[in-house]
């Protein structure tokens, strides 16, 4: 069958339990080529944790399928379609902006002139020469961004990515998203902002208490939109 005209990720009957917790019941879900979804709940929706098995680095019930590939059994490969920006970026605080990308581009083997050009297309090539620890909020999600970009991936993962940061840089970054869409990527973003939703994902799905509830446009679901998440 042609992938293009399968669904870039498939999952089936997902669970997850943490002792005493139900973190997901029973997920099924299809992500389109170029889709941007939405993820939406309130803390303890099972929102990370539905990231978290679809990058299978957690172990979880169901079935997980990224470009065809079950991240079970296959998830070297389908993390490398993969990039990923979590909610609290960990990076060496003790390295300028240029060792770090330099850093994650030789473990993916990237070549330096593709380390230059995301730099600039991202501007951050004058600060280059800049710690990590003295960078601005939205100059690490920059950074975050770059990473995941290098080996440029066909798939975003992006958990709170705005979160931490100020309105002027929220709007830099819901930019960014922009860009994004408009080169064929696809995006599943978790998120507490009814106006990024609105935004950036063509699709919402509604978790509350590891269940998909709703589903559809943002302005089909905008009842569940106008709850507080927090």
């Amino acid at each position: 069958m042609d992938k293009r005209v399968c669904p870039l990720i498939r999952v089936t009957g997902v669970s997850k339990r943490y002792k005493k917790v139900q973190a997901l019941s029973s997920v099924d879900l299809e992500v389109q080529r170029g889709e941007a979804v939405a993820l939406w709940g309130p803390n303890g929706a099972g929102k990370t944790t539905l990231l978290r098995c679809l990058l299978g680095i957690i172990q979880f019930e169901g079935t997980v399928e990224v470009d065809g590939f079950n991240v079970k059994r296959k998830g070297r490969e389908a993390r490398a379609l993969i990039g990923y920006i979590p909610q609290e970026i960990r990076l060496h605080q003790d390295q300028s902006v240029w060792e770090t990308v330099s850093f994650y581009a030789q473990l993916r083997s990237v070549a330096r002139e593709r380390v230059e050009k995301l730099l600039k297309e991202w501007e951050l090539s004058a600060s280059r020469h800049q710690m990590v620890q003295n960078l601005s909020g939205g100059m690490k999600q920059k950074l975050a961004l770059i990473i995941a970009l290098l080996s440029d991936p066909p798939l975003f993962f992006l958990d709170e990515p705005t979160s931490n940061l100020d309105a002027h840089t929220r709007h830099e970054f819901n930019l960014a998203l922009d860009r994004l869409r408009l080169a064929g990527k696809t995006l599943v973003f978790c998120t507490h902002r009814a106006s990024e939703v609105r935004k950036n994902a063509d699709r919402v799905l509604i978790l509350e208490n590891g269940v998909i509830k709703a589903e559809g446009q943002p302005d089909s679901v905008r009842p569940h939109l106008a709850r507080r998440t927090h």
